[in-house]
């Protein structure tokens, strides 16, 4: 079984998705960090030299080849992954993955962004909290379509990790 972990940057796909993995003993993979592995450049990096549309279309084929293994896999996706190209399709209609929306609130999403470092191509540009609120209430109802399309919604407010863990265990066995 895959399991896929979708939602907005910050609702923690990565940090739930290696705890689950660990709990599964399943291989955990980050997409974007794979591909930065499989690029040698970092998402940053790709976006700069290559642009969006570029990284968006690699991502589809990097995606294509995780869900197409054939092993027990957690998976986190970068938080665009669902909503560009053929990429929802592709979770929604492959043999043997689960897929699960991590809903995190604006307020919690903004909270967890100002206590990391910033290595987020999309939020260059936002210069202050209002900007950054704004700028995530807008990707937030633009995404939802596609994030509400998974197999399951877990919020994430105020939730522990082993409480987030237990609730998808739940609902996959």
């Amino acid at each position: 079984m895959i399991i896929v972990l979708m939602g907005y940057m910050a609702s923690g796909k990565s940090f739930i998705g290696k705890s689950l993995a660990k709990k599964l003993n399943y291989n955990f993979f980050d997409l974007d960090d794979y591909i930065e592995k499989k690029e040698e450049k970092s998402i940053t990096e790709i976006f700069n030299s290559s642009g969006e549309i570029y990284f968006r279309k690699i991502e589809t084929n990097y995606l294509k080849e995780i869900l197409t293994s054939n092993k027990d896999i957690v998976l986190s996706l970068g938080g665009g992954t669902p909503c560009y190209g053929t990429n929802l399709d592709l979770i929604k209609n492959t043999k043997g993955v689960v897929s699960f929306y991590l809903n995190a609130s604006i307020k919690t999403i903004i909270s967890r962004l100002e206590n990391e470092p910033s290595k987020r191509p999309l939020l260059t540009r936002v210069k202050s909290n209002e900007e950054l609120q704004e700028f995530i209430g807008k990707h937030l109802f633009e995404r939802n379509q596609f994030y509400n399309q998974a197999n399951y919604t877990i919020e994430t407010n105020n939730a522990t990790v082993d409480s987030i863990v237990e609730d998808i265990v739940a609902k996959l066995f």
